[in-house]
């Protein structure tokens, strides 16, 4: 019985030194100051729209950055939310490290169309099909001109542009989507005089995929400047207009 104490009475006592042992070494001084940030961006390699030099300078534009203030004193969860209003940016996540050090990881957005519409409106549609801002950054991606309502960009011009994001060859091709009052697109490729009519916002996939064929097939051999107008609205048919 007086074992069983015992072992009871130490468990308890390792228990509450655990407890202590753990709060002291995570318990950082109020007096403690942050000796710098580490920045993550992801998809970096592949695209630069946001960098340390940047978000430094926008932190330090707001007097939020954290580098030599105490440990105590910073609020990250502002400093996630000012990050956040960066046009490129999707989402940030910052935290504390061990080593007295802020860590804040970046989630890029990735602009994949520029509207510039009739009505005025000029901004880019993100790989999530998301509005964002077209001011102080030119990004080289199509632009769609023309008859656009927000609506139609977010739904069938978004569809558009994750299609050409996902093929190198038309992403290369495409330069400029112009959509006429009665919502068909008009493509201005960047090799060949001629102009590609699609009809309606849709089957992407089929129709351009008969274009390359005729690409290859036609184009190839009779020159890529014989057609002005080349349609490939409907199915299992190909229209081309030659030059006069």
């Amino acid at each position: 019985m007086i074992k069983r104490i015992l072992i009871s009475c130490v468990l308890v006592l390792l228990s509450c030194y655990l407890v202590v042992a753990v709060t002291a070494f995570n318990h950082k001084p109020d007096n403690e100051v942050c000796k710098g940030l580490n920045l993550s961006v992801k998809d970096s390699v592949d695209y630069n729209f946001v960098s340390q030099k940047e978000i430094e300078s926008l932190l330090k534009s707001k007097h939020l950055s954290p580098i030599g203030k105490p440990l105590g004193t910073i609020n990250v969860r502002k400093l996630e939310n000012e990050i956040a209003r960066h046009p490129f940016v999707s989402e940030a996540e910052c935290y504390l490290t061990s080593g007295g050090k802020v860590n804040i990881e970046i989630q890029q957005r990735i602009p994949i169309l520029r509207v510039m519409s009739g009505n005025g409106d000029n901004y880019y549609i993100d790989n999530k099909g998301n509005i964002m801002s077209a001011k102080g950054r030119s990004v080289h991606v199509a632009v769609a001109t023309g008859f656009i309502d927000r609506k139609f960009a977010q739904k069938e011009l978004y569809a558009l542009g994750e299609y050409l994001q996902s093929d190198p060859f038309w992403n290369a091709q495409v330069e400029q989507i112009h959509v006429t009052p009665q919502k068909e697109l008009e493509i201005v490729p960047r090799v060949g005089n001629h102009v590609l009519f699609l009809g309606k916002a849709e089957d992407y996939d089929e129709k351009f995929s008969k274009l390359q064929t005729f690409y290859k097939k036609a184009l190839n051999r009779v020159g890529w400047n014989k057609y002005q107008r080349i349609s490939i609205e409907f199915k299992n048919q190909i229209i081309g207009t030659k030059k006069e």
